[in-house]
């Protein structure tokens, strides 16, 4: 089978379930040597590593401390030597209703934009300074479809963070295409992870694909081609470009 990516080192946050877990086994499929970043489940990454026939590195990273995403690009770096893609998926959903006190109100937010868009920003700033010593990199943005329509008012937070990422993609796209950096978003509606399927519980599957003209939600398997695809050295024209998944909910 062709091996699109091999030699190609990719490291993907946020790995160890879920689209982040099926993107790790889909760029491994493709070739990849795959950097496995994890925040507390050491046994789902190891797992995963092992999945994969150990072609890899696993890496663990706080994401939600102000200099994690630095210390976690450094481990990186020490366990791989060269990275040439970067898929930024970890992400935390905060519901915070707007009738909350100003001390946790200001938390939720906080929260969110550390793990969401601070240490994604940090780790792209990594990236992009390692990508123009070489001869260049990718970069995958995984944002939402809540970036783009907006968010439910339970969630504010989640949608402003994934709308700045969607604009600190076009921004990397348009500064350092140059320097063969090619960066691109990538924006989900609902796919079927814990995420999804705790809202399922709480409101039932029609709420949850009742704007959804397929009438179903993406599987993690459809991300995970997508972001491989991008991956290709090939696809250098996709650079600055926001892909939608979701099934028609949200059209531009």
């Amino acid at each position: 089978m062709a091996q699109p990516l091999q030699g190609q080192t990719v490291l993907v946050t946020g790995a160890s379930g879920g689209i982040g877990a099926a993107i790790v086994a889909q760029l491994a499929g493709e070739g990849a040597r795959v950097i496995i970043h994890y925040g507390r489940d050491k046994v789902a990454a190891e797992r995963l590593l092992e999945r994969i026939g150990g072609n890899g590195f696993v890496v663990q990273g706080d994401l939600s401390t102000p200099l994690g995403a630095f210390e976690l690009w450094n481990a990186s770096i020490a366990v791989a030597g060269r990275i040439h893609g970067l898929v930024n998926n970890a992400g935390i959903r905060t519901e915070i209703s707007i009738d909350a006190g100003p001390e946790q109100w200001s938390a939720a937010w906080q929260k969110e934009f550390q793990v969401n868009f601070f240490a994604a920003a940090d780790l792209c700033k990594e990236a992009i300074r390692h990508f123009q010593q070489f001869e260049g990199g990718r970069i995958v943005n995984m944002a939402s479809r809540a970036g783009q329509r907006g968010y439910a008012a339970e969630a504010l937070p989640y949608g402003a963070t994934k709308a700045a990422l969607i604009n600190l993609t076009k921004s990397i796209a348009r500064s350092f295409g140059p320097d063969g950096v090619v960066a691109v978003a990538i924006a989900p509606g609902w796919v079927h992870t814990d995420m999804a399927e705790q809202f399922i519980a709480t409101h039932g599957k029609q709420a949850a694909v009742a704007d959804i003209p397929i009438g179903e939600i993406a599987q993690p398997g459809e991300v995970a081609e997508l972001v491989a695809f991008v991956l290709r050295k090939s696809q250098a024209s996709l650079n600055g470009a926001t892909l939608d998944v979701n099934g028609g909910s949200y059209i531009r």
